[in-house]
């Protein structure tokens, strides 16, 4: 009996990995939402905190294979574990990198980096198929009517140059996430383009002497080398069509 629940364990644990790498899914009717997310390092301090980089993303599809509704806004609700620093790094200011291209943002605001991504769209042309589109995203850290943002950068040049630039508002929160981001996209007609991806990656070490922008510490309770968290909440909200939301369940290890 106990060698069986020891391979029931094994198996629970190799689909929870296997989840964990494809992603987790929300689906309301015909569109779907793939959210992806990661914790690097996965070892971090029990007591305390190290610098981290978190990646989230999402991949809309839907079930026909038609074009998704627009996508008006995104929320990432980072764990309460998880800890921002606007002070870390200078904030740059939207005027300065808007329009521009991604070299240009990055020459300007370089010392505001806070991390990179991509996106992913697909834009409509009369007569033909959508055309496939993809494109750079830096995140700057940044200051809006005084308050702290970050500020999305994005960058693509097919079928012609396009940059815009979305601030997430920052707000502290109680509770499970302790940290919410929200920006509103602009209004982009259906007959216009459609987004269909977009990953970011936020943090990473600090500069020798310098506090690290992002930082966290794995919240095992004593005794317990390693525990299950949740590491983000991700919301997905489309012109016309009900919000989609998921929240993405990682594992840490602790040290101390």
């Amino acid at each position: 009996m106990r060698r069986i629940g020891s391979a029931l364990a094994a198996l629970l644990l190799c689909l929870a990995l296997a989840v964990a790498a494809e992603g987790e899914i929300a689906q309301h009717g015909n569109v779907r939402v793939t959210f992806t997310g990661a914790l690097s390092p996965k070892r971090l301090p029990r007591h305390g905190s190290a610098p981290v980089s978190v990646r989230l993303g999402g991949r809309i599809s839907t079930l026909d294979g038609g074009n998704p509704p627009p996508l008006r806004a995104i929320e990432l609700e980072i764990n309460r574990n998880g800890h921002l620093d606007p002070r870390a790094l200078p904030a740059c200011r939207l005027a300065q990198i808007q329009p521009g291209t991604t070299q240009y943002a990055r020459r300007v605001c370089g010392r505001s980096k806070v991390g990179e991504g991509s996106f992913s769209a697909a834009v409509a042309i009369p007569g033909q198929a959508p055309f496939p589109s993809k494109g750079a995203v830096t995140v700057f850290n940044g200051v809006e009517g005084g308050r702290p943002v970050l500020l999305l950068h994005v960058y693509g040049s097919e079928p012609v140059p396009t940059s815009l630039t979305v601030p997430l508002a920052m707000r502290r929160e109680r509770g499970t996430f302790g940290t919410l981001l929200r920006g509103q996209l602009p209004s982009v007609e259906a007959n216009v383009g459609f987004v269909t991806g977009i990953s970011l990656q936020l943090g990473g070490s600090a500069a020798k002497g310098r506090r690290p922008y992002l930082s966290a510490g794995c919240p095992a309770p004593k005794g317990f080398a390693s525990v299950s968290f949740p590491l983000a909440r991700m919301t997905f909200v489309f012109a016309g069509a009900p919000a989609l939301r998921e929240t993405l369940t990682r594992s840490c290890g602790a040290v101390g």
